[in-house]
């Protein structure tokens, strides 16, 4: 039983009885077809649902047809209210309550078959860096745009949705018609704070009027906006009365803007950081406050509850990771949990509009594909590698009732995860790899470890499946002295085996190259990275390399692109470029230049063995999501 008493007290909202404090926010999934629920999103939020969460917010539903949103839901037409009203029914029947997240994009489309343009409430770019001046709305739109509204809550009712949350955070065109940062109108949706909060204003009562007065209404702000000139969190404290006074029964206070120059989500923003945010709106409301965002563990989300800071907890990224960590924080089954690494690979796959993936659980979104069930007929699996790939197979097939024996060359298991666990921030990773570790034994696996497997090793155990996940090796690039004693990989730096000069030089850009910079600036060295190519950090994904440039820069890193290592003496590191040669005097150089598979066992075995996969960086070098799919992959289908 747990002991997390708060987390699993019941709350009334609105008309709402919730079960629990846990919400899962509004974060759209890019699962749908057509703005409509297809397969793949009903089961996505089937596993959602009963997984234990109180309640669901949908990712933004399109108000208007703005033509942008074909992979999420459409709600601005009759015609879509039975494919929402299965949407209800997946939820209830998963024991969850749901609501509709309305939004409002910074668009407007005149005509049917018309291009949107980029609208706001003043010419004023959301992005400082952006190319596109918005065109401010008229009054007119203003009030299509409220009309829009009223229908999309009435739709939702008509639905069977539970309530309906206005989207009015992060930057989104609610957000910067209260923002002192984006509005500077002169008419009536301008001005003071009551008459920036109009246009808002104006949705809510339209809302309640077509969709009744006993219908339960939720928003979602930022706290506070993190850009220059725009609301800070004693703003916020003046917003929040004022929507409690026009009939708002929940607000759910979010952080900043996707837009800002303070990272809200990335790795390197503590557990907890924002709570401060919701902690003083609830001083100066009655309804229930939402935090969230880096309270990606149940513990620490009871302990913000127990403490007055907010009355929910919300949370994203932990429940793609793992939908059920609800059910198992509420039998107290912490170890079971798998843990979020806060990578957000999930947001920067929405940023490119593609459906999301999750780096830990690759079932996310393919629920339908990867069926975890029973094996047919049992069999006697040998996996050899102890990384992700190799753990998540043994895992999966360990379920579904297989024999299971994982060997691994360390005396502990992790594989590379061990190292990329070291640089600042990735601390996340080593409890995802203890998660997995744990699993193992658990789930009654045959961990061997501390001796390197051969041909002849796998033959003695006899087994009926082989899959190999070795893993892969720094590659050491043909340059000269690249084999020198003041050489290493950027592997034995993070797990300790090398110790280096006071001036390095990291030899290759990308995210390694990055961290291990990182990691080492902080220990007091003076380290110059050095990338071939035109651009650091470009394997990171987006939502995180401004973040990582950031930190770079503060740690007084120096970076060198366009600069080609031709020699690497005792003395340091010749680069040629296009305006002539140029010598780097370093004490130490890493590698950092990408890795290769290690096949060699796999070669070994071929024509050994019946059944032999190959999966995770012994196939190809990948990325951790990647080697996790192709373990899951494996392990669903022996």
């Amino acid at each position: 039983m747990s002991q997390l008493r708060k987390l699993f007290e019941p709350i009334r909202v609105g008309q709402l009885e919730l079960k629990n404090r846990l919400v899962r926010p509004g974060m759209v999934s890019n699962y749908g077809a057509n703005e409509r629920m297809t397969d793949r999103m009903k089961n996505f939020y089937t596993e959602i649902a009963r997984g234990g969460v109180a309640l669901i917010v949908t990712g933004a539903m399109a108000s208007m047809d703005l033509g942008v949103t074909p992979r999420g839901l459409g709600i601005y037409k009759d015609e879509f209210i039975p494919n929402l009203r299965e949407l209800v029914r997946v939820a209830h029947d998963g024991g969850a309550k749901i609501a509709a997240q309305l939004g409002a994009p910074a668009l407007w489309r005149s005509g049917e078959g018309n291009q949107p343009e980029v609208v706001g409430p003043s010419d004023v770019m959301v992005n400082p860096r952006g190319d596109t001046r918005p065109r401010p709305l008229t009054v007119e739109e203003i009030r299509q745009m409220v009309d829009a509204f009223g229908e999309a809550t009435r739709r939702a009712r008509d639905a069977g949705f539970d309530a309906v949350e206005f989207h009015a955070g992060v930057g989104a065109l609610i957000n910067q018609f209260i923002s002192t940062y984006t509005n500077k109108r002169t008419d009536e949706y301008g001005g003071e704070l009551q008459s920036r909060m109009r246009f808002l204003l104006d949705i809510i009562d339209m809302a309640r009027r077509k969709a009744g007065e006993d219908y339960t209404l939720l928003v979602r702000v930022s706290g506070a906006d993190f850009m220059e000139g725009g609301h800070t969190l004693e703003d916020t404290m003046l917003v929040a009365p004022i929507l409690e006074r026009a009939g708002i029964k929940a607000i759910n206070v979010t952080t900043g803007w996707h837009e800002a120059p303070v990272p809200s989500f990335h790795a390197s923003v503590p557990r907890g950081a924002w709570t401060y945010l919701a902690e003083g709106v609830k001083k100066v409301v009655s309804v229930p406050v939402v935090t969230g965002t880096r309270i990606p563990d149940p513990v620490l989300a009871d302990q913000i509850l127990a403490e007055g800071k907010a009355d929910l907890i919300y949370m994203a990224r932990p429940l793609i990771a793992d939908p059920e960590l609800p059910n198992k924080a509420g039998e107290g089954r912490f170890d079971d949990i798998r843990p979020c690494i806060a990578c957000s690979l999930c947001f920067s796959s929405i940023l490119r509009r593609e459906p999301v993936v999750c780096a830990v659980n690759a079932r996310a979104g393919r629920e339908g594909e990867y069926r975890i069930e029973p094996a047919k007929e049992p069999r006697k699996v040998f996996v050899i590698g102890g990384g992700p790939a190799g753990m998540e197979a043994a895992r999966v097939a360990a379920m579904r009732g297989h024999q299971i024996t994982l060997a691994d060359k360390n005396d502990q298991l992790g594989g590379l995860m061990r190292a990329a666990e070291v640089p600042p921030y990735k601390e996340e990773i080593g409890y995802f790899t203890k998660y997995l570790a744990g699993q193992m034994y658990k789930l009654g696996v045959d961990v061997r470890l501390g001796k390197e497997i051969t041909a002849e090793d796998v033959e003695a155990v006899k087994p009926e499946v082989v899959i190999i996940a070795t893993g892969a090796t720094p590659i050491i690039p043909d340059i000269s002295g690249a084999k020198g004693n003041n050489v290493v990989t950027a592997i034995d730096v993070l797990t300790g085996k090398d110790e280096l000069g006071e001036k390095v030089a990291v030899i290759g850009g990308g995210m390694v190259g990055c961290e291990t910079a990182e990691f080492l600036a902080q220990k007091g060295k003076k380290v110059t990275i050095l990338e071939m190519l035109g651009r650091i950090g470009m394997d990171i994904e987006a939502t995180n390399r401004w973040v990582v440039m950031q930190r770079l820069r503060a740690a007084r890193v120096r970076m060198e692109t366009k600069a080609k290592v031709e020699e690497i003496t005792a003395k340091g590191v010749r680069v040629s470029r296009d305006e002539g040669s140029e010598f780097f005097e370093v004490d130490s150089v890493v590698l950092a230049a990408g890795m290769e598979a290690n096949r060699k066992l796999a070669d070994d075995l071929k024509d050994k063995v019946d059944t032999l996969h190959v999966i995770g960086d012994s196939d190809q070098p990948q990325k951790m999501a990647e080697a996790i799919e192709s373990g899951l992959r494996i392990g669903c289908t022996i």
